[in-house]
């Protein structure tokens, strides 16, 4: 997917000054898989970090860190519900932390998971 094929916000585009080059790598892989499976997904910065909207609400949002990346679905219910499919990551309330590309099946689950709880 080019870029001009993403409904982005260059604010997003600038995130990734600093990130490690592997990190940078997986945000960039998993921000076009994002757009592939939610096309008419719009980018814009939530809380300091890159997150996805639909339909005015934000349905997932990513972040660099020190130890790798994380995912957040913007909901303290999306991970829980999908408690068994995220065996083996490490992960918090609120964010599911990676160091290895994320499969497109897990990342379409947690889209379809958040959107469908419509909050």
């Amino acid at each position: 997917m080019t870029r001009s094929q993403m409904r982005g916000d260059p604010a997003v585009d600038e995130y990734p000054a600093g990130v490690s080059p592997s990190s940078l790598a997986l945000l960039r892989e998993l921000r076009q898989t994002i757009h592939a499976i939610v096309p008419e997904v719009e980018e814009c910065i939530s809380y300091r970090m890159p997150a996805f909207r639909h339909r005015r609400r934000i349905i997932a949002g990513f972040q660099a860190t020190s130890k790798g990346c994380s995912y957040y679905p913007f909901s303290g219910t999306t991970l829980a519900t999908l408690a068994r499919d995220l065996d083996g990551y490490s992960q918090t309330k609120s964010a599911l932390h990676f160091d290895k590309p994320l499969p497109a099946s897990l990342i379409r689950k947690l889209l379809e998971t958040r959107i469908a709880e419509g909050k």
